[in-house]
């Protein structure tokens, strides 16, 4: 019965894919030249700035030099490769890489939605646009100032020493790398994060919320039963996205943030990257290990999506 079911849908999916393209088909044919007037220029630009660059990643199998260029630099095949994988570095920068971003994705992703709904119950629009505004503001405050706020609040004779009364150099301990980094990220981003989580419980029906309170419905519940639902699609695309990203942490706040003391935690493949390329001008393995990067992200986000759509039955990106 169960197989049965599963057939069907999966037709219906198919058919309604098919029927899909066809409406788009026709559509397409009827106003063309409204595709080449807007999509094209997007096309083009897209196509100039986005997959032209994507040439680069040859100089991942060269012996790059800037003097010869991509066809005069020495073929070196996948010698940058075994040389990533084979170095002494690899494991600890992935490790970091993985943790760095694991638990800021784990700590991150639900403030923003814990965020929302609670400014959803606020009740004077007054006070929720105000709350909203204090909310916001640390989104626009530049990584660089943000890490220097960090470096100065937990400093020996920072504030936070201060209140405690103690002389702990925070940004000189490894342990607590991690801890600031996903901390000041929370306090930075959740407010701004939390806009379309927002956006989209402003279009709950009142209705819902009216019915479950007259049932008798806890807030609790209603939470879990009317508003929850709601969210869900936007989660799980917010999800899948933050999943597919999960090795292309910000490379700025972590350099910003980075002290020789707290190296063992806070070098990660990004500020290797930049430490290889750019200060010790080794351009070809350097493209090899951002390279083995974005193949990582993509097949994370593959997967995930794949891993999600199975358990929504069909509905990912």
């Amino acid at each position: 019965m169960q197989a049965q079911k599963k057939g069907s849908a999966i037709k219906m999916r198919s058919s309604n894919k098919q029927g899909y393209f066809k409406r788009f088909s026709i559509y397409f044919v009827k106003n063309w030249q409204l595709y080449i007037i807007f999509l094209f220029p997007a096309l083009l630009l897209t196509i100039v700035f986005k997959y032209l660059p994507m040439l680069g990643i040859i100089i991942a199998f060269e012996e790059y030099s800037p003097i010869r260029g991509y066809l005069g630099s020495e073929w070196i095949g996948l010698y940058n490769f075994r040389r990533l994988f084979s170095s002494t570095e690899f494991g600890r920068l992935l490790l970091n890489t993985l943790k760095l971003s694991g638990y800021n994705l784990v700590w991150g992703f639900f403030p923003p939605i814990i965020l929302a709904l609670l400014l959803y119950r606020v009740q004077s629009n007054k006070l929720r646009k105000k709350a909203q505004l204090v909310v916001y503001l640390p989104y626009f405050i530049s990584t660089i100032v943000l890490a220097g706020m960090v470096r100065l609040f937990f400093s020996p004779v920072g504030p936070i020493n201060g209140l405690f009364g103690s002389k702990v150099d925070f940004m000189a301990e490894a342990g607590w790398f991690r801890t600031l980094y996903i901390g000041s990220g929370i306090w930075q981003c959740a407010g701004w994060s939390s806009i379309i989580y927002s956006a989209t419980l402003a279009g709950v029906s009142q209705e819902l919320i009216d019915a479950a309170r007259i049932d008798g419905a806890t807030i609790l519940q209603q939470i879990r039963n009317v508003e929850l639902p709601a969210l869900k699609p936007v989660i799980v695309i917010q999800f899948i996205l933050s999943a597919g990203n999960i090795m292309s942490i910000g490379f700025e706040k972590v350099y910003a943030m980075q002290t020789d003391l707290n190296k063992i935690t806070s070098d990660i493949i990004p500020t290797y990257v930049y430490r290889m390329g750019l200060e010790m001008g080794d351009y070809g393995y350097s493209t090899a290990v951002g390279l083995f990067n974005s193949v990582v992200n993509l097949i994370l986000l593959v997967a995930v999506n794949y891993v999600v759509t199975k358990l929504n039955d069909g509905e990912g990106l």
